[in-house]
């Protein structure tokens, strides 16, 4: 394809600490950080102006849902703006528990393990052809996303101070860190399936778009990622992987005989080198495996050209991922790429405080590094010491707050924000927009993920601004 849309679902930890006995429990803290989405948009599960989805899952997580973007620059902006509003929530609600003397403090939480060790999400949305053969994809795509944790993992510290289920020790000297947070949480490679058990790909066919042209791939191993240059490294890689895929490049095969065992060892050795098994017998590692992808990728490049003005920033930061993997020099993206920059973070840390990776304050250190406040966040600190790498300015990330992306966001972004204003009852989702007006009731069906215009969009917005609706 040479349009792509791309999307990101962020799950949120969420958790109040107070003095004993006045803490909130998850649900309260829950429904008191939606009361003012409630009061805006007279539900939990809004579309917001910028075209952006905000609700609230199961297990009481705020979930953020980016509008559709086609540039990589858009993605990742939208993505820190959902951050940024649901912080938002929280500082509200930490303001009114302060006014009312509850106190403590709120935390949210962008990453995907929480205390009791439950796991919660960040999903990634691909829109590739109707044309392309999707068991095919799954083949080539899953050896991929094993192996990519490497560059793209959030990092987590273990607090029994060994990897679980029997995972290889990492060959630097810290067995209680690992690349990956989501790793240990996934048990398929594909099925349709969510939280039962958890495969990579969901692979249930729901394109939000017109479904004789279009699918979405639905990926849900990935990391929540705090740096913006590692969300550009996570998409950028596997949009470029699907690029080849479709053009009918012809890739080795790579399958592997137990994926979801696979993305556990690669997680656990920060070499890079365990061998992985694969299922016509042969063995790779997974520097190997993603030097194969880089190089194809590369060439691929070469011939095709560049689809996007950030391909040449995408393959350099990932050559020099893997070459910090296996030079063991994470200095090389220790500004870029969240499991290096946490790491370098918490070995600094460990010296002067003459600790190991087995203390429990190296734990907290951990979850302090996703922690959304820009005052009690670790990675939002570092950030204001210009310590990190960003990927998009600062204003276009307050762009993305209030503007949707290019796409068929700016229709569902201008309709929300026309009715809301006017005062206008409406639904909408990814294809509908909806009046639900006491005199006229109106749906519209936008099926175009790239269209900015679309005339009975247009005549509808006319009317909810004259008021005649």
């Amino acid at each position: 394809m040479d349009r792509r849309i791309y999307g990101i679902e962020t799950e949120f930890g969420l958790t109040h600490s107070a003095p004993q006995g006045r803490a909130l429990s998850a649900d309260d803290a829950a429904r008191r950080l939606f009361a003012p989405v409630l009061a805006w948009g007279r539900a939990s599960n809004v579309f917001l102006p910028n075209g952006g989805r905000l609700y609230l899952d199961v297990g009481s997580h705020p979930e953020y849902a980016t509008a559709e973007a086609a540039t990589l620059h858009d993605v990742v902006a939208q993505d820190a703006a959902g951050e940024r509003i649901v912080d938002d929530l929280r500082a509200q609600l930490q303001r009114t528990l302060d006014e009312e003397g509850v106190g403590g403090t709120v935390h949210l939480f962008k990453n995907n393990v929480d205390s009791a060790g439950n796991s919660f999400g960040s999903h990634e949305n691909y829109m590739i052809s109707r044309r392309t053969e999707f068991a095919r994809l799954v083949q080539h795509l899953l050896p991929f996303l094993v192996t990519r944790q490497i560059l793209v993992g959030a990092g987590r510290v273990h607090p029994t101070g060994q990897p679980p289920f029997g995972a290889l020790t990492p060959g630097d000297g810290s067995p209680s860190y690992s690349f990956s947070q989501r790793a240990d949480h996934i048990w398929e490679g594909s099925s349709s399936a969510t939280t039962r058990s958890r495969p990579m790909i969901n692979t249930r066919d729901e394109p939000h778009a017109d479904a004789q042209h279009y699918r979405r791939l639905h990926v849900i191993t990935g990391d929540s990622s705090m740096s913006q240059t590692t969300t550009a490294l996570k998409i950028g890689t596997t949009d470029l992987l699907l690029r080849m895929i479709e053009a009918g490049q012809i890739l080795p095969d790579r399958t592997l005989a137990d994926p979801a065992t696979a993305l556990r060892v690669v997680s656990h050795d920060l070499t890079g080198t365990a061998a992985l098994e694969l299922a016509n017998g042969e063995r790779r590692s997974a520097l190997e495996l993603q030097h194969e992808y880089l190089d194809a990728v590369t060439r691929f490049v070469a011939r095709h050209g560049a689809h996007h003005d950030r391909v040449d920033r995408v393959l350099d930061l990932w050559e020099r991922g893997l070459r910090a993997v296996a030079e063991q020099d994470a200095s090389l993206v220790d500004r870029e790429l969240d499991w290096a920059i946490k790491k370098k973070l918490l070995d600094s840390y460990a010296a002067s405080h003459d600790m190991d990776y087995s203390h429990p304050r190296m734990v907290q250190l951990d979850l302090a590094y996703h922690d959304t406040s820009a005052t009690h966040g670790l990675f939002h600190m570092l950030e204001r010491r210009g310590a990190v790498e960003s990927f998009v300015s600062p204003e276009d990330v307050s762009r993305a707050l209030v503007e949707a992306p290019g796409t068929r966001a700016s229709l569902r972004g201008r309709f929300v924000a026309a009715a809301h204003d006017a005062g206008v009852n409406h639904t909408v989702d990814w294809v509908h927009l909806k009046l639900n007006g006491e005199h006229q009731q109106r749906t519209i069906m936008c099926k175009d993920p790239f269209a900015t215009t679309q005339q009975d969009v247009e005549d509808v917005i006319r009317d909810i601004t004259r008021g005649d609706v």
